[in-house]
């Protein structure tokens, strides 16, 4: 592990505070022990962040064995356990194992977060994406060296293979505890782990190597990318809102990398709950010739296509609503319907209505399928439907668009848009007047 010493000393400038992420497995002790080596030469404050997710058994005593190795090197120890679980139990902890991360960071003024993943780690990880399908970028794994939003995340053990860390913690006597739960078969990374990998090593014993060459390409053809979209998104995507008509004037891959970039925007450490079954939903939507869809996305989120336009925004079910109108209401969609006294205003954000030719008292309700009214001046039936997209309203504000109707349930004006066959206007044959705004 000596080139390990000396590739530390050269990434890692001197009086600097680091924060290493260490689980007590050999990997991360292995690289717990190499910092200690260059600590005093390189004056380094050592943090050793261990996160317990009392999965297992063994959890409380490998918290022991850990905060015991950093008492006896002079490392600072620093703690947390997560107590209950949200959701997808492998993404929550890796959430709070980075939150933990990024509190230390800032309360110790640390530039670098060191991790111990390595060559074998690195094949999983792309094999892994390779079977269920990611991004360009997602498929190089991950760098030995990535920018965080105010530090750098390290992985110097990224040249090594898992055999090599465990030969140098037994070899030195390093304490390590084993996770017995990477022996299961009910694990994908762990049927990578037994059966695929031990196969590449047979054809090629530094295939990890290879691994690293094809990750360290896939990202510097992502930087090149980035570089284009930088010069394109601006246009293309404003305030979350896609131009679809410049989006399509793109070349496919060009389109596919905009798509990545928005997601990647949108699900920040989240994004692996995206894949290419996404991505190409989210294409076909684009592109298809009907102007109103909507795809739901993972975590509560949905994209939206309205005409020339698209987003993603969070996935709120619209509720139904009912109200009696007497005075003033505030509605779900944030405007106000109103009665008042008097106006000039002749638009369709003001309906006249005769009391003696409608049932009180006035409702005011989302739609319903089916609702249909008679426009003012046509003895014509049309559909609420066809009027919202005749006027192109989005998808989704016309389920919390307000339709104002009887007591029987008729339906006398639909606010902004059409007024109907009861709007009275000519020598004020009203009494009420309602406006929306």
């Amino acid at each position: 592990m000596n080139d390990i010493i000396t590739k530390l000393k050269q990434n890692i400038p001197n009086n600097t505070s680091i924060v290493v992420a260490v689980s007590g497995g050999p990997d991360s002790m292995a690289l717990l022990s190499l910092l200690s080596q260059i600590k005093k030469e390189k004056n380094l404050t050592i943090i050793c962040a261990h996160v317990n997710h009392q999965l297992r058994e063994e959890s409380n005593q490998e918290a022991i064995m850990v905060k015991k190795y950093c008492q006896q090197n002079n490392i600072i120890f620093e703690y947390m356990q997560i107590n209950e679980y949200r959701g997808n139990t492998e993404n929550y902890a890796r959430q709070k194992r980075y939150e933990f991360f990024d509190k230390l960071i800032k309360k110790h003024h640390a530039k670098y977060l060191l991790t111990a993943h390595h060559g074998d780690d690195l094949i999983e990880t792309i094999i892994m994406r390779l079977i269920r399908g990611a991004s360009l970028k997602g498929y190089g794994g991950f760098p030995e060296k990535a920018k965080a939003s105010d530090y750098i995340i390290y992985r110097p053990l990224i040249s090594k293979t898992k055999q090599e860390i465990f030969n140098y913690v037994q070899n030195n006597h390093i304490p390590y505890a084993i996770d017995k739960t990477n022996e299961s078969d009910e694990y994908t990374r762990n049927r990578i782990r037994k059966y695929i990998l031990p196969n590449l090593k047979n054809e090629n014993k530094n295939v990890h190597l290879k691994f690293l060459e094809f990750s360290k390409m896939i990202n510097e053809t992502e930087n090149y990318f980035e570089k284009v979209l930088n010069d394109k998104i601006p246009n293309i995507y404003k305030e979350n809102n896609i131009n679809i008509a410049l989006f399509l004037k793109e070349e496919p891959l060009i389109q596919k990398k905009i798509i990545h970039s928005i997601l990647n925007d949108v699900y920040k450490d989240k994004i692996n709950l995206i894949n290419d079954n996404h991505v190409n939903n989210i294409l076909s939507t684009v592109k298809s010739k009907k102007p109103n869809q909507r795809i739901n996305l993972p975590d509560k989120k949905i994209f939206v296509k309205s005409y020339n336009n698209a987003w993603i925004e969070e996935n709120k079910t619209s509720k139904k609503y009912n109200y009696v109108l007497n005075n003033k209401i505030k509605l779900p969609n944030n405007h106000i319907i109103e009665i008042i006294d008097e106006t000039n205003d002749h638009s369709n954000y003001i309906t006249k209505l005769n009391s003696k030719e409608i049932k009180l008292p006035i409702h005011v309700r989302n739609r319903l399928n089916g609702d249909k009214l008679v426009l003012k001046g046509l003895n014509k039936t049309k559909k609420v439907k066809d009027i919202f997209i005749d006027e192109k309203i989005p998808i989704t504000q016309r389920n919390l668009w307000p339709i104002v109707t009887d007591a029987n349930g008729e339906i006398i004006w639909l606010p902004g848009l059409k007024k109907t066959k009861f709007d009275r206007e000519k020598d004020k044959n009203y009494d009420i007047i309602i406006r929306y705004r």
